[in-house]
């Protein structure tokens, strides 16, 4: 007969039975430690171990206005939710210097927005005392429509600034020489809209 079932020995048959007992749970509890070890509790479901972000449609924001024809999805900016800044690259120009001239709008709202930024929607007004001195309409060419999307507490800004050449403008003098402003410290004021908005302050700047 089996010594496996009649354990032979010095001991009763119990003590060898507890005893293989014992060995065949330790057996058991390896064989369950190697496979939690290679077989993780809740991926068995093929989902992965770190959660994926969940994909979304929202459109991307502008980071920058764009120079030619652009569209964008989303609800159209109320007119107090857009912040308009005028803005010029220094505060003081040596002589012979060319300002350049911008625009920084923000969205103040709470909610994306969408507003034409193009440069057919763009003034530019440069003023000193009451007298207008130059508009960037008066010859204006290559005019586009462009609209952006705009994301709460944002602030996108010109992509290619205008370079203003220190003459006064005139529609009638597009063609030909045009008067050069007053200079030798003369300060001067940028004003600016986009769609119809105003900045909420001008920009001085000084022409030497």
């Amino acid at each position: 007969m089996s010594t496996f079932k009649n354990p032979v020995g010095p001991q009763s048959s119990s003590v060898y039975w507890r005893r293989r007992l014992v060995v065949l749970l330790g057996v058991i509890a390896v064989v369950v430690i190697i496979v939690l070890i290679f077989v993780r509790p809740g991926a068995s479901n093929g989902e992965p171990s770190k959660k994926q972000p969940a994909s979304t449609n929202t459109p991307a924001a502008a980071t920058s206005i764009p120079t030619s024809s652009a569209s964008a999805d989303g609800q159209p900016c109320k007119p107090g939710d857009v912040k308009v800044e005028a803005v010029t690259d220094k505060d003081v120009y040596a002589a012979g210097e060319l300002p350049q001239l911008s625009v920084a709008l923000t969205n103040t709202g709470s909610k994306a927005c969408t507003i034409d930024a193009g440069t057919a929607q763009q003034l530019f007004t440069i003023t000193s005392g009451a007298e207008v001195y130059w508009k960037s309409t008066d010859c204006q060419s290559d005019k586009v429509d462009a609209e952006v999307l705009l994301q709460p507490a944002k602030t996108i800004s010109s992509k290619a600034p205008i370079t203003w050449d220190r003459t006064r403008s005139d529609p009638s003098t597009c063609q030909g020489n045009r008067e050069q402003v007053p200079a030798a410290g003369a300060s001067y004021h940028l004003e600016t809209t986009v769609s119809g908005i105003k900045s909420s302050a001008t920009k001085q700047f000084i022409l030497q």
